[in-house]
């Protein structure tokens, strides 16, 4: 996917916490999951201070969480956090697609997440059907032509992955959405916003239904 264009030069620690939320949002990383700085900074070939510069960054935002002695560990979003999640998502989603059209970059990449999604499926590759799953609905921010907004939809992005990564079931949570994200976006290819709004809607609360009973249901255990 693409970035949006006209965004100003990333200093290293910004390009450092992006690459980090990437794979938080690729499932990369995982809920709970102590982040030894050593090996990331080695992995990533950068300074352990660049590191330290984007895990503040990235604490403060919720995604990480740092205790003594402890270190440095990926968040675990509560109920609270998924609530809120999904109430920011419906208000962003569905206003950037009710201005979507089929030529719109934003368009083209709901369609390179949608095939991604199918070859996925076929592999039986779940986490990657959650991955694309997470890029459809980045690309439908990106209809928006927000490149704050999209900044701030990739955070809540990762955040949303991490509740994605404590239920641990990705083909339970991912695999019902394919076809309808094929569905939302032959609306958006057809013209049909309105149509694609009312889809994405639906989808949404329905999606944070099904999250939220398992959480509950992970709780009571």
């Amino acid at each position: 996917m693409n970035d949006t264009a006209g965004a100003l030069p990333k200093t290293l620690g910004e390009t450092i916490t992006q690459d980090i939320r990437r794979m938080l949002v690729e499932g990369e990383l995982v809920p709970g999951q102590r982040l030894s700085e050593a090996a990331l900074a080695e992995t990533l070939q950068i300074s352990r201070n660049t590191l330290r510069e984007a895990f503040r960054v990235l604490t403060r935002e919720g995604l990480l969480k740092h205790e003594p002695n402890r270190g440095v560990t990926v968040a675990e979003p509560d109920m609270a956090s998924i609530i809120d999640i999904y109430r920011v998502r419906r208000f962003i989603e569905c206003k950037a697609i009710a201005q979507g059209f089929a030529l719109h970059p934003g368009a083209l990449n709901m369609r390179q997440a949608v095939d991604a999604g199918m070859q996925a499926r076929e592999a039986r590759d779940w986490v990657g059907v959650g991955t694309a799953n997470m890029l459809f609905h980045r690309a439908i921010v990106e209809l928006g032509d927000s490149p704050r907004l999209l900044v701030f939809y990739e955070q809540i992005s990762a955040e949303l992955r991490l509740a994605f990564g404590v239920l641990n079931d990705p083909e339970f949570l991912h695999l019902p959405y394919l076809d309808m994200n094929a569905a939302i976006l032959r609306c958006v290819e057809e013209g049909r916003s309105e149509e694609a709004t009312r889809m994405l809607e639906g989808y949404l609360v329905q999606s944070e239904r099904i999250v939220l009973a398992a959480y509950e249901r992970r709780v009571k255990r």
